[in-house]
This record gives C-alpha cells, sequence and structure tokens, in this order.
C-alpha cells in the first residue's frame, strides 16, 4: 500500500476514547505521519477508536469511503475494532511493517420510495424494517420481483454475511462467514396462525438478488426504517429495495485475525 503519510484519527467523546487519540497521534507525529481529525481523502488510513457504534459512525459520516480503516476498541463489544487502547504501539509496528490483511466487506443499500420521491440509504449491518410504535405490520417481500411472502409480524431485518453477528443474531438470525457475500432476511415476531402465515427462520439468498417489501396500503406511514440503529421515518412508503451494494469497504486486519475465532471470543 503506497504511503501518503496522512492518517485521520476519529474518535467518541469517551475521556478513554480522547486520551488514545492523543497518545496515538504523538506517536504516528514522531514518526513522521501527518495526523488530521478531518477526513483527508489524501489519507492511507482512518482510525476509528471507539466502540462498534463509532467505527459504523465513521464509515457512514464520512460517505463509506475508499480508505483503508481499522479500529481501536475502548467500547464494550469491539467485534469491527482490532486492537485494545493498551496496544498502540503493537498496531503502529504491525501497520509499518506491513503485517497485515484488507477485509473487504460490501454495505447494504436500500432505495426507499415513497408517493412523491425516493431516498437511497446505506449501512454496513442491516436494514430493519418495522412497524411504529410496535404495531402489527403486513408486508409483501418479493426477491428478484418473485413473491414470497405474505409477512405479518413486528418487521423484518435484512442483513449482510457482515451483519449476521448483530441485530440479525439477537433476532435469532444464522451467523453468516464473511467470506460468504449474501443477504439475509429474518423475521421480528412473525405471526404464524391458520389466519397468518408468516415464515419463522431466516432465509439466505445469494449476492446478486433484489428485496422488495411493500407494505399494505394503510401501514405505508406506519413503518419505521432502521439501518445500522439509526432510524429514518418517512410518510407514505410504497416500496424499500434492498441489494448489495457496488462499493467496498476496506477494513485494516492484523494478520493473525481469524473469523471464527473472533465469534468464539465475542459470543459463543
Amino acid at each position: 500500500m503506497q504511503s501518503s503519510k496522512i492518517i485521520n484519527i476519529v474518535h467518541n467523546n469517551k475521556e478513554l476514547s480522547v486520551d488514545t487519540a492523543k497518545d496515538l497521534k504523538e506517536k504516528l507525529s514522531s514518526l513522521g505521519y501527518e495526523v488530521s481529525a478531518t477526513l483527508d481523502h489524501q489519507a492511507e488510513l482512518i482510525v476509528s477508536i471507539g466502540g462498534d457504534g463509532t467505527f459504523l459512525k465513521t464509515l457512514r459520516e464520512h460517505n463509506f469511503p475508499d480508505i483503508p480503516i481499522v479500529g481501536i476498541n475502548t467500547g464494550h463489544l469491539g467485534f469491527f475494532t482490532e486492537v485494545t487502547s493498551n496496544e498502540l504501539d503493537y498496531l503502529i509496528a504491525k501497520y509499518i511493517a506491513g503485517d497485515f490483511i484488507i477485509q473487504e466487506i460490501t454495505p447494504i443499500k436500500s432505495i426507499i420510495c415513497a408517493r412523491s420521491s425516493c431516498i437511497e440509504i446505506m449501512g454496513i449491518n442491516e436494514i430493519v424494517i418495522k412497524g411504529n410504535k410496535s404495531h402489527v405490520i403486513h408486508l409483501d417481500i418479493y426477491v428478484d420481483n418473485n413473491l414470497v411472502q405474505h409477512f405479518s409480524g413486528d418487521g423484518i431485518l435484512i442483513s449482510t454475511s457482515t451483519g449476521s453477528t448483530a441485530y440479525n443474531y439477537s433476532a435469532g438470525g444464522s451467523i453468516i462467514d464473511p467470506s460468504l457475500n449474501v443477504l439475509q432476511i429474518t423475521p421480528l415476531a412473525p405471526i404464524n396462525t391458520n389466519v397468518y402465515r408468516s415464515f419463522t427462520s431466516s432465509i439466505i439468498l445469494p449476492c446478486n438478488v433484489v428485496i422488495k417489501v411493500i407494505p399494505e396500503y394503510h401501514f405505508e406511514s406506519s413503518l419505521v426504517i432502521v439501518i445500522d440503529g439509526v432510524e429514518h421515518r418517512y410518510n407514505n412508503i410504497i416500496e424499500i429495495d434492498t441489494k448489495l451494494s457496488d462499493c467496498r469497504i476496506k477494513m485494516l486486519r492484523l494478520s493473525n485475525f481469524e473469523f471464527w475465532g473472533r465469534v468464539t471470543s465475542k459470543f459463543l
């Protein structure tokens, strides 16, 4: 990877994160790096200091940049983050030596259409379509324009392979190895009775499909769209089309990273 000697550091407002960012900046500056707290498009690396929420917020607020990103964990779970605040020297040494890999992950993209306009949103983990104020909703779910379900329940969650260990896992979905580039639909509190027949387990689909969700007309203004934990509210939603994005996020992983080892240490 060609060096520009520019590194962006982004952090949350926790005291440990602020102190870690200051310490890292001093160490990098002493090695001849220019450190920026705002996005420099010439940067060779973005460092996100915080937890998984900070990591996702960094990508979102920087519009999913084409710059490698690495996380330093000062939060709780830290599934996206690579090292702790006590391992700065270790991270720097590995980075300078080129002892790392770049893992590419594919974001999820949804086009939300109301009666007057459409808007595009993008995330890393998942998009959730659910009822406002926990109301039951009825959704028609299509895969490549083929109707697969008249769904009734709290809502559905559409996740990437990367997001399979996030909300999807809590909702009973499957953990997917990130080397498998797929989409997963997981039902949220589905109603499965003689009147309403909804699927009760997740559905795993190939990477090139488009998932179309159409709410029954009287639920058009009763939906909440949540992408990576951020709520979006729109009136008169008539269709939501979701697929994997064409862009790629470049995550810097140290050479000893192994997905299932991370899963075991964080979840199992």
